[in-house]
């Protein structure tokens, strides 16, 4: 008996004799004989070549055949290499070790092969490999922005300082990871600190430090976190300025002591590439009974204040009358001139005519005063 088995135009047929590749039928009508006993031991197995990729059980014993090699592009991959294949100008694989094959009859293949110790993947359509199906499996990126800087290590050794831009690296090497670092100001809140001041009262305070990042390779090599470090170093800075004033002290330095922690707190943390710019205590917060007691002290205070004040208006008032005085015993016109001031102000709005004679006033008036209250006696 005979089996006819048809190849198209886009296909070949791998003719399997107990399972060893017999023959590769060009498009066209092929007989064979089909015996029973042969069973599967004598198949023909249709490929489409339109498919891009040739994939088989035993494709390493298939692309030893010369005839069907020919219409192959095939790529053996070592554990140390990578590859990205282009079929008529599109990506259409990239490939981890191994043996691949890719029919070329009816399309161009293009295959590039890179080495995954050199890292780095550096490609003039690197868009199109990282959005590729797939590529996160074999390629990590970094996308840097122009306020980053990252730090690159292999093996644990840094190796380079990355600026703004895309980086893309093979995975299944040597072991690569990175740290990002934003140069942008940034702002630190060190809060709820409860510190004794030397007079032993407690406080609650809050702390803000506004820094920058100015030498990213420090900041990363030499503090395994520079945000925690700077951290830690501004509690300590903090703990050192209060807790060597007292309250009274602290409370009108506040700005001394903002200033003291910048200065001191900036040469520690210059070591790991970090600038301060700016330093600000607030939210001081007193204990229930001492902010009692810390009102009473200002009440008294402003009272003092004010009791000193009136004396001194006294004082200075006192001295003012005595001074008058003695101008005026030293200036009897002047004295004169006062006695009439007076007694016109005494007068004021009194119908009366007063004819004044010789001698001192105030006699006369004190003349006037008994002779009245003489005639009121009578």
């Amino acid at each position: 008996m005979l089996k006819t088995t048809r190849v198209r135009k886009h296909e070949i047929g791998l003719w399997f004799r107990h399972g060893d590749l017999h023959k590769v039928l060009q498009p066209g009508t092929h007989r064979r004989l089909a015996l029973w006993r042969l069973g599967r031991r004598n198949q023909v197995e249709v490929v489409d070549v339109l498919s891009p990729r040739f994939e088989h059980d035993l494709l390493k014993i298939l692309v030893r055949d010369s005839e069907l090699n020919s219409r192959l592009t095939v790529v053996d991959l070592t554990e140390q290499e990578r590859a990205l294949v282009w079929i008529d100008g599109r990506l259409r694989a990239i490939l981890p070790a191994g043996l691949h094959a890719f029919w070329n009859t009816h399309c161009e293949v293009l295959v590039e092969r890179y080495s995954v110790a050199d890292l780095r993947l550096e490609h003039s359509k690197i868009d199109a490999v990282m959005n590729f199906r797939g590529a996160s499996q074999l390629l990590a990126a970094v996308r840097i922005e122009a306020h980053e800087r990252v730090m690159l290590f292999r093996e644990g050794e840094l190796i380079d300082q990355l600026e703004p831009g895309l980086f893309v690296y093979w995975l299944g090497g040597a072991k690569v990871t990175w740290k990002s670092v934003d140069l942008r100001e940034q702002v630190a809140d060190i809060q709820g600190q409860e510190i004794m001041t030397a007079d032993k009262v407690t406080l609650r305070m809050n702390l803000v430090v506004t820094h920058r990042v100015t030498d990213p390779v420090k900041a990363v090599t030499d503090v395994s976190d520079w945000a925690q470090a700077l951290y830690r170093e501004a509690q300590l800075e903090l703990r050192a300025a209060v807790g060597g004033r007292t309250l009274e002290r602290l409370l009108s330095d506040k700005d001394e002591v903002g200033a003291e922690i910048r200065d001191r707190l900036a040469m520690r943390t210059g070591e790991f590439g970090v600038s301060i710019s700016g330093v600000g205590l607030r939210d001081f917060i007193l204990p229930g009974d001492m902010k009692v007691i810390l009102n009473e002290v200002i009440v008294a205070q402003k009272q003092a204040e004010a009791n000193l004040i009136r004396r001194r208006e006294e004082t200075a008032a006192a001295r003012s009358q005595a001074n008058t005085a003695k101008l005026l015993a030293e200036n009897p016109v002047l004295a004169r001139m006062k006695e009439l001031e007076a007694l016109q102000e005494i007068m004021k709005g009194a119908n009366a005519t007063f004819v004044l004679g010789a001698g001192d006033l105030s006699e006369q008036i004190s003349s006037l005063i008994r002779r009245e209250a003489a005639s009121a006696n009578n």
